[in-house]
């Protein structure tokens, strides 16, 4: 993933983003969310497979399609929170973040809840 870059023609010439930075700012911005105990590890192994994750720990897949980024993320809730409300509120961030950042308005945040934690 390090030498994929997502590219914006603008009329001065282009601006290239890594998704390394974008996969950053979305780890960043998720540990912030309450309800959110972590971004899945090994245990969403196979859903990380499904969608197209190399590195499991890392829990995030960026793809910029037709002048869209595109992010995917697997994520476990804390118990006793609402997965919906957890999930939600993870898509809405990470969508604002995304587009403040990047200034590409077309952006699509899947959120795949993976497990639960349950405190120790």
């Amino acid at each position: 993933m390090p030498e994929n870059y997502i590219t914006c023609q603008e009329e001065k010439g282009s601006i290239n983003i890594s998704e390394d930075v974008i996969v950053s700012l979305v780890k960043s911005a998720v540990t912030e969310i309450e309800g959110v105990s972590g971004l899945s590890n090994a245990a969403g192994a196979e859903l990380a497979e499904l969608i197209g994750i190399k590195t499991v720990s890392k829990g995030v897949k960026v793809d910029f399609q037709d002048d869209t980024i595109i992010v995917d993320v697997i994520i476990n809730v804390s118990y006793g929170s609402s997965i919906v409300s957890v999930a939600k509120e993870v898509q809405d961030k990470l969508l604002s973040t995304v587009q403040s950042v990047t200034g590409i308005e077309k952006a699509k945040v899947n959120v795949h809840v993976a497990g639960i934690s349950f405190d120790k």
